[in-house]
């Protein structure tokens, strides 16, 4: 008897081995399965990760470069000519060689008017007579010239792409606070001729300008384009704004109005604050002003923040300005407005100094 219990308890203990046994072997049969199956599936896993990545990544890329020189269409192969606004040089030699760097079948050159100064006025001119294929402007076009496009059978468009401010800059040696914007038309139309009527030293006024056929900006805000360039019998003409910046440098009298981003970092003369009303006066730089001394090693920067929100009182408009015949002139023209409206051109003009559009 006690024979036979062993031998039950003896296969009993085998039995219980052989199913403990038989259940470790399914799990680790379930395990290896579970592995093998993990394994075959990871390639299409992460190739679905790769694909919807890869997808994730073009949507990003095409909202990036949406708008960039290279997405413009219709922009024509071959060598143009263009001219106008000397306010526009920062323009020209910072977007443009972008342009045309990432357009290389474009080619822009730029023209200088055979008489008189380049301006925004000259290169309308220009652009007129047939030497020019576009023109850049920092003004308005004026009846005058939309006439005379008219009378050839044409017209011309103008396309807003940028903001500049007006400054107004004197000796560094003149003690003025500022003026308002009617001091300066008057002081422009000969009525006020001494700086001890605005508040400074008793001191004749010598106004500075460009010729008003040659304008490249204008300070006077009227519907009549021909007459806003009036300007009084003491105002002594220049060139160019370099002129105008060397003439001022030894004239402790003289005053003259340009492109603020022209003038604003010029170390030999001194903005003046503007304004509306003589207790609102707004810098046209980024105060605090760099000293005379301090000048050379930290430009004064235009103060666009000013310009942008309108409350610098004189700025002026940046215009592509197209000739509408149908022909290259226009697409040209078009091409160059579209290509300075894209996010990359806009951000460009802002590094240029400007202010953008959209």
């Amino acid at each position: 008897m006690d024979n036979t219990n062993q031998r039950k308890a003896l296969i009993n203990a085998e039995i219980a081995l052989f199913l403990r046994g038989l259940i470790i072997g399914k799990v680790l049969t379930l395990m290896v399965i579970g592995g093998l199956l993990w394994w075959l599936l990871k390639p299409n896993l992460s190739s679905r990760n790769s694909i919807n990545t890869a997808s994730n990544q073009s949507l990003n890329t095409l909202s990036t470069t949406a708008s960039t020189f290279q997405t413009i269409a219709d922009v024509p192969t071959g060598s143009f000519n263009y001219g106008g606004s000397t306010a526009w040089a920062s323009i020209r030699q910072l977007v443009d060689s972008q342009i045309q760097s990432d357009r290389p079948e474009l080619q822009l050159n730029y023209v200088d008017p055979a008489n008189g100064s380049p301006g925004s006025s000259s290169g309308i001119r220009m652009l007129l007579d047939g030497q020019l294929d576009f023109a850049q402007s920092s003004r308005p076009l004026t009846d005058k010239e939309q006439a005379i496009a008219k009378e050839q059978g044409f017209s011309l468009e103008q396309r807003q792409v940028g903001i500049d401010g007006i400054a107004v800059v004197v000796n560094p040696s003149l003690k003025v606070t500022g003026l308002t914007v009617d001091q300066l038309q008057q002081i422009y139309s000969g009525q006020i001729t001494n700086w001890e009527q605005v508040g400074g030293p008793n001191l004749p006024i010598t106004p500075f300008s460009q010729r008003p056929e040659n304008a490249d900006t204008v300070i006077f805000s009227s519907n009549d384009n021909l007459k806003r360039q009036e300007l009084g019998s003491n105002v002594q003409y220049v060139y160019s704004s370099t002129e105008a910046v060397r003439q001022l440098s030894k004239t402790p009298g003289g005053i003259y109005f340009a492109s603020a981003r022209s003038v604003v970092p010029q170390c030999s003369v001194k903005a003046l604050p503007l304004g509306r009303t003589s207790d609102n006066l707004i810098a046209p730089y980024r105060e605090p002003m760099a000293s005379p001394e301090n000048c050379l090693r930290q430009r004064n920067q235009v103060n666009t923040e000013a310009i942008k929100n309108g409350s610098y009182p004189i700025t002026a408009e940046l215009f592509v300005i197209i000739k509408q015949n149908k022909g290259r002139e226009q697409q040209i023209g078009d091409a160059y407005a579209k290509l300075l409206l894209t996010d990359k051109g806009q951000k460009a003009i802002e590094q240029a100094g400007f202010v953008a559009v959209r």
